[in-house]
């Protein structure tokens, strides 16, 4: 295991592609656990359950949004003190992030596992649905400690430059998730439950392997135990507040978008439509994934750099990050218009969801372009510690996706609210990149006056 990225003073584009590119690639396999799961369902048990395992995704979400909290709130203040040559200290929040890890995996998986009946019939159920909503989400909930340890500690890894190992833990999950899903579901004959068995499977594989990566002692700053401080714990949940409300706040959406195409769609609309939004939303994350793969990524040559103070290298890698999404993005455009009716008849055969589905899918990655720079302004701004200002644009963004999901539904019809994706997009990135310009050559000077005080 060597350590081959100086993350101040290798040249910045080169750096930049060797951190996002691994991770963005990781994101985009890890992917495939929603994708694979979603599409032997949908061809080899029914729609039905295909909408019921999509009633399970803003759970599943939120769940994660946890691993975020611990793992993008401490993974930045670690670089910056890897930066400042503290490591003692470094150690000091990795150890915290996985002790807070561990404590919320358990209340957690007691919480989820006692109100998932309620949670599922809030969150878009139907009686049709629920049978195969309820199983998906025993078994998943089961392994919350995994999916948790799997998510947020990977991202130490990546902080210390380590982005070909975190492609490794993904990668790694994804990989035997694929081959389970099939094995359990058709071999095994066990349908939904089989799914979501193979996903904790290749989640506590995932698990295990960051751990004994972040153990290894060639790890610049190695996962020990002790240290633990209140105030670190405080620390790390500031930083973690933007990820977390960010991630947590599109689960929240996923239940108004499900519960609204219920409520205007009504008995059996309601379940057709809530089958194509989840088949968008599968879609959707081919694209934010991968883009939140490139801003994590990137993060630590942002978060190192300021804890230098070098506002110059942290301006270049700016630019490659959001050049990287954009032309990423722009790519999924082409792709959207020419194979999206493919992807989508790998979950379907029925040709008015089918069709329908391309539909939805085309309306709602209208704005990709704008949430491609939305995307990595909002994620660096949270690793130079602006955690207020990226979670105001983030909030505000929501805010209006909110808005539309339940005014275009009530105004004109139930699919209208396929329209409330892009129309925030376009908003929240112009007011983002606004922002962005005003504040951030003075987060900058703020931090270099900073240090030549402290010189002096």
């Amino acid at each position: 295991m060597k350590h081959t990225n100086d993350l101040g003073k290798d040249p910045v584009f080169p750096l930049v592609l060797r951190l996002a590119i691994p991770t963005m690639l990781a994101q985009l396999v890890n992917v495939l656990y929603s994708i694979v799961d979603r599409m032997y369902i949908g061809a080899g048990v029914g729609s039905l359950a295909l909408a019921g395992v999509g009633v399970c995704a803003p759970i599943v979400t939120l769940l994660s949004s946890f691993g975020s909290l611990v793992g993008m709130g401490g993974s930045p203040i670690m670089a910056m003190r890897m930066g400042e040559g503290n490591k003692e200290e470094a150690r000091r929040i990795l150890n915290n992030g996985f002790l807070m890890l561990l404590v919320l995996s358990v209340i957690l998986t007691a919480v989820f596992l006692f109100s998932k009946e309620h949670l599922l019939m809030w969150f878009g159920a139907s009686q049709a649905t629920f049978a195969y909503a309820d199983t998906y989400m025993t078994i998943y909930t089961a392994g919350t400690f995994f999916a948790l340890m799997a998510g947020g500690m990977n991202s130490f890894l990546i902080a210390q430059g380590y982005s070909g190992l975190g492609m490794a833990t993904v990668v790694l999950g994804a990989a035997l998730n694929i081959v389970l899903d099939p094995l359990f579901i058709f071999g095994f004959h066990m349908g939904v439950a089989g799914a979501a068995a193979a996903t904790v499977i290749s989640q506590i594989a995932s698990c295990s392997f960051v751990l004994l990566a972040l153990r290894s002692r060639r790890m610049p700053v190695r996962l020990g135990w002790g240290g633990f401080q209140w105030k670190a714990v405080k620390r790390i949940a500031v930083f973690g507040l933007s990820p977390f409300l960010i991630i947590a706040s599109d689960s929240v959406l996923l239940i108004v978008l499900n519960t609204v195409l219920q409520r205007y769609g009504g008995p059996g609309e309601g379940d057709v439509l809530v089958t194509c939004a989840t088949i968008v939303q599968s879609y959707l994350l081919l694209i934010t994934m991968p883009m939140g793969g490139i801003t994590l990524g990137s993060q630590p040559v942002i978060s190192f750099n300021y804890g230098m103070g070098d506002g110059a290298r942290i301006r270049k890698a700016l630019r490659c990050i959001v050049g990287l999404c954009v032309g990423f993005c722009a790519f999924m455009m082409v792709m959207t218009y020419t194979v999206s009716p493919l992807y989508v008849s790998l979950f379907t055969k029925d040709a008015s969801i089918l069709e329908r589905s391309v539909k939805y899918i085309k309306i709602f990655t209208i704005m990709i372009i704008p949430l491609a720079v939305q995307y990595p302004l909002v994620d660096e701004t949270t690793a130079l510690g602006q955690v207020k200002l990226a979670l105001f644009c983030s909030a505000f963004r929501k805010s209006v996706y909110f808005a539309g999901l339940l005014l275009f539904p009530a105004l004109i019809s139930a699919e209208a609210a396929f329209f409330s994706e892009p129309v925030a997009d376009v908003v929240a990135a112009t007011v983002t990149t606004l922002l962005f310009f005003w504040f951030f050559p003075r987060v900058i000077a703020s931090r270099e006056r900073a240090l030549n005080k402290t010189a002096l």
